[in-house]
């Protein structure tokens, strides 16, 4: 059985399901390769417009699973290496996808599980699911999803998160930043759909426009060389198709051609 489901709507939407729910869906080897090439598949698919990413079953995601972990216990360091960097390597993938990515949080998410929220766009959480990032309990840290969860939470509540270990509910994610939204579980749909429905609204090209130039900005010190990046940006949006049709669609009172029909 695969562990990655894919769908896909009218609409270009996009529904990732990690697909093991007798697991929790925790993250094993098959898993991350699946979820890595379904991405590369989805990116080079011209119908696809925005992606959402979720968990089959109670859980969005439990982190690494413990026989995989256990499988590794008598490898070398430069085989452990070797497996960690498939993690890595999917949540750069993630991070730097072009599409827009939404994480529908329907569960309790731990471990590498915060680093895959962390990873999207929008994240929207199940009011009722839990979050922990337990691993110096097992005598190890959160290195690889590091630099995501503390772009994501900010360096003072990861301290506090990677150190004690402590659980935390879907509000506190919201309000240190890991979730953009929560929703009971039965409306969680419905935020999800909200979300959908305004990043259709936006051209499929400046959409990827937008998710390259925060990063580029966000850490990014040379205020001569960003403002004259931005202005070139800019301009070459402005005379590219989709921008002329964006904003002639604007002044003609009518919908750009890429937003769906009612």
């Amino acid at each position: 059985m695969s562990t990655i489901t894919t769908s896909i709507n009218s609409r270009g939407v996009v529904t990732l399901t990690l697909n093991r729910p007798e697991k929790h869906n925790a993250l094993d080897g098959a898993t991350m390769g699946e979820l890595h090439d379904a991405l590369t598949k989805i990116g080079g698919d011209k119908n696809a417009r925005v992606v959402v990413l979720t968990g089959a079953g109670a859980s969005f995601c439990a982190g690494a699973d413990i026989g995989h972990m256990r499988s590794m216990l008598n490898f070398t360091e430069e085989q452990n290496v070797a497996d960690a960097l498939v993690l890595a390597r999917l949540l750069r993938t993630l991070d730097e996808f072009e599409l827009p990515l939404i994480a529908r949080v329907n569960g309790n998410t731990f471990g590498g599980g915060v680093g895959l929220v962390a990873c999207a766009d929008i994240a929207i959480g199940a009011s009722s699911a839990k979050f922990a990032l337990t691993e110096v309990r097992l005598g190890i840290v959160p290195a690889a999803i590091s630099p995501y969860v503390v772009e994501a939470i900010g360096s003072r509540q990861a301290r506090r998160l990677f150190l004690t270990a402590a659980p935390f509910s879907a509000e506190e994610a919201q309000s240190i930043g890991l979730l953009h939204f929560t929703a009971a579980p039965e409306q969680l749909d419905q935020i999800v759909n909200e979300q959908v429905d305004l990043l259709l609204r936006g051209g499929p090209a400046a959409l990827r426009a937008a998710k390259q130039l925060v990063r580029r900005v966000a850490h990014f010190h040379d205020r001569d060389v960003l403002g004259d990046e931005t202005a070139r940006l800019l301009a070459r949006l402005r005379v590219s198709p989709e921008g002329k049709e964006g904003l002639s669609a604007f002044l003609e009172r009518r919908k750009s051609s890429w937003v769906p029909q009612d």
